[in-house]
């Protein structure tokens, strides 16, 4: 069974019966479709729920959309899909980071975390363990997608498609525009009340984070990742791929997901110790 639904005047996509309900949420530059090989497959099992975010769809007016009122659309879309259960959110690049922040705001609606290849992006540990040369990638693509945005227009779209196609971004490119470019604005020019109240991201229910390692920089600190998988049932798989582990390798991705799925029903304390597998996935 497929459905859409508005909510928030956001379209929210749903497949599937399950008693679980997964909620997808996408990163930069993508949309609601780049988890179309993980619904086709978990929609047998869950009920999956996606969604565009907020002023990332080119047919939305465009403008800032703060912290705040980001996670608010969120809270909008799980409350009125939840059906009064815990959900599994299943998160991607900005989506981890709007994520992490629902979860930290929301514990209570969620009973488990996948996370993908963001961790504790933004902490002081993670830009210490970057050399300069990292540094001055990291700021000049956000730099670039901060100006696109400000810019706005044809020119904006052609710096942002640009940029995206550098990044090897696999979202079809009618799809990319400036518009959804205003986290970096938020991120380099400090509107919109800027990121600074984003609480440290510390889960106390189950979670699985995978990563890719072909990328000329990561996006989580060693501590972080020694911190996750200190905590039993917890764990962490880097993936031979980039920064879209889910695109990249399908099936190797949903089967790992779903291997890992049933822990939080077993255990849904997760207290304890545990351990990450350290073998980097070929697919």
């Amino acid at each position: 069974m497929s459905q859409v639904k508005k909510v928030d005047g956001i379209d929210i996509h749903i497949d599937g019966e399950g008693d679980e309900t997964i909620v997808m949420i996408h990163g930069w530059p993508d949309t609601y479709r780049m988890w179309d090989a993980q619904v086709a497959d978990f929609k047998h099992r869950y009920r999956c729920v996606r969604f565009t975010l907020p002023g990332f769809d080119p047919d939305t007016p465009r403008r800032v959309y703060s912290l705040d009122a980001t996670v608010r659309s969120i809270s909008y879309v799980i409350n009125a899909i939840s059906q009064k259960k815990k959900v599994i959110l299943m998160l991607h690049d900005w989506g981890c980071v709007f994520g992490y922040e629902y979860y930290m705001r929301n514990k209570q609606q969620v009973s488990a975390i996948i996370g993908v290849d963001i961790g504790d992006a933004n902490s002081v540990e993670t830009r210490r363990s970057r050399s300069f040369t990292q540094k001055l990638g990291v700021s000049s693509y956000q730099n670039m997608l901060s100006l696109a945005w400000a810019i706005g227009g044809p020119i904006g779209n052609m710096i942002t498609r640009s940029m995206a196609s550098k990044l090897g971004a696999p979202s079809v490119r009618e799809y990319i525009g400036s518009q959804m470019n205003y986290p970096y604005y938020i991120l380099s020019a400090g509107e919109a009340g800027s990121y600074r109240n984003l609480q440290a991201f510390e889960p106390k229910v189950p979670m699985l984070y995978i990563y890719g390692v072909r990328k000329p920089f990561m996006f989580h600190s060693n501590s972080w990742l020694e911190k996750i998988e200190a905590r039993k049932g917890n764990k962490i798989i880097p993936f031979n791929t980039d920064h879209w582990p889910m695109v990249r390798q399908p099936e190797r991705f949903n089967k790992v997901v779903q291997d890992w799925l049933p822990i939080p029903s077993a255990h849904p304390e997760h207290e304890g110790e545990g351990a990450a597998e350290d073998e980097v996935a070929d697919g």
